[in-house]
């Protein structure tokens, strides 16, 4: 399995980027994906994540109502749309699929991870 991340990149306080995630080796509509972010000297976090079969999704206090997850299963791919982004929105961004089809906030529960796309929000 390998997951292919893109989308980063520089952007102004208040700006927007979207994040793709491809994956090669597993079929996403069975099983939960995540995203997640690790700030410069900080430990990775959890960002969102979406379910397989149902997409049901799920965010961090810290970006919920600017960030959507989202997902085309035709395309084997899961986006995270961020709006309004922030100075502290700074981070490498990972995706990352589930064993299952639950997607959970904690990095355990998820066996393959993309190799990371960077976010740079200026003020």
């Amino acid at each position: 399995v390998q997951l292919q991340a893109s989308g980063g990149g520089l952007v102004q306080t208040g700006g927007s980027l979207r994040l793709s995630c491809t994956s090669s080796g597993r079929t996403i509509s069975g099983y939960g994906m995540g995203w997640f972010r690790q700030p410069p000297g900080k430990e990775r976090e959890f960002v969102a994540g979406i379910t397989g079969w149902t997409g049901i999704t799920a965010y961090s206090n810290s970006v919920k109502g600017r960030f959507t997850i989202f997902k085309d299963n035709a395309k084997n791919t899961v986006y995270l749309q961020m709006n309004g982004l922030k100075p502290e929105d700074t981070a490498l961004y990972y995706c990352a699929t589930s064993a299952s089809r639950c997607t959970t906030n904690q990095k355990v529960d998820y066996d393959y991870w993309g190799q990371g796309t960077l976010v740079t929000v200026s003020s």
